[in-house]
């Protein structure tokens, strides 16, 4: 019996987010609706115009996130991370802890430096635009893989922004290999289009022969693919993972089980800010996959939750929020 459902490898970013106007876009050179990274002096440079005392605060990365939802569905699941020995990269340990996430850092075991920050920047029309620090998050390695969790778990969750550097691709391979080798399933997230546009070979070095489980949105899964339409794409994908889900915002997901292809429906919802969705639809999926829901069921349930995520600011659901939709899912 395994101790953990998921364990998750990942940046550890504080999200900070707030809420702004296309209009100040133009005024600051902010590029909309994309994931940015930046230097920490540009970065702060944004939060001299924000005011960033309103700003929501959480425990962020999308791996993590993922790792929170399954913990909150009532999984148990470990987050390998890196933060620094700094006010936020405290914040960070108890946010985690307190959300019911095993870890292995201790305050007394951080590094200096700088933990990293991303700010979420929500416009009206729900559209969420990032600029990111990494921090010492960008020095994630191979070291900081716990291998006992990865053991003890029935599912490894890997974070596809680990593939813009060398260390962290070191260390996605590094994980893989242990979890393979423990007969623990690996799941990949490809994160964002932008990584699968300028790191596809990473990501198939990554991959190698396959993977168990591989989520991707639409624009990524054709990006990745070389296909123009998605029903091309999804037979495509089959070569790269035994299972794969396929987010498709507004028009709900189509699961590939294996043997055959689940379309998930929608729920209506109206959408005020898509931060964290897709990382909720995998971290709920995932508890479901791992706590005896079929693959359809599961998908029903991570349609559910992502259309409760969209329909708020912040990328995660309040524990009685999480209690409401599996009662909706097991009337």
């Amino acid at each position: 019996m395994k101790k953990y459902d998921v364990t998750g490898i990942g940046n550890a970013l504080v999200d900070m987010e707030f809420q702004v106007t296309d209009q100040f876009f133009a005024d600051n050179g902010v590029e909309k609706g994309l994931m940015t990274l930046v230097d920490e002096d540009r970065q702060n440079s944004l939060m001299q115009v924000i005011n960033t005392e309103e700003a929501k605060k959480q425990a962020g990365g999308s791996a993590a996130n993922s790792i929170v939802a399954v913990s909150q569905f009532g999984g148990k699941s470990f987050y390998c991370f890196r933060v620094a020995n700094d006010e936020l990269g405290h914040f960070y340990l108890k946010d985690l802890i307190d959300s019911g996430v095993d870890i292995a850092l201790v305050p007394e075991r951080l590094e200096n430096g700088v933990t990293g920050k991303c700010l979420v920047m929500v416009t009206e029309d729900s559209e969420r635009t990032m600029n990111t620090f990494l921090g010492i998050t960008q020095n994630f390695s191979v070291k900081d893989v716990h291998e006992s969790a990865i053991k003890d778990s029935k599912y490894l969750f890997i974070e596809g922004y680990l593939v813009t550097s060398p260390n962290g691709k070191e260390a996605m391979l590094h994980a893989k290999k242990v979890a393979e080798e423990a007969g623990t399933k690996v799941a990949l997230t490809f994160s964002d289009p932008a990584m699968v546009k300028y790191f596809k070979a990473n990501f198939d070095d990554v991959i190698g022969p396959s993977v168990d489980l591989l989520f991707a949105n639409e624009e990524e899964a054709m990006l990745y693919t070389g296909k123009d339409t998605l029903l091309e794409a999804r037979e495509e994908m089959k070569k790269a993972a035994k299972h794969f889900v396929i987010t498709m915002g507004k028009n709900g997901a189509m699961i590939f089980d294996g043997d055959t292809f689940i379309d998930i429906e929608p729920y209506p919802t109206t959408a005020i800010d898509s931060n964290g969705a897709g990382d909720m639809f995998a971290g709920a999926f995932l508890y479901g996959i791992t706590n005896g829901h079929s693959y359809a069921s599961s998908g029903k349930l991570a349609s559910m939750a992502s259309s409760k995520i969209v329909s708020q600011f912040g990328p995660r659901l309040k524990w009685h929020e999480a209690k409401e939709v599996l009662a909706r899912l097991n009337p």
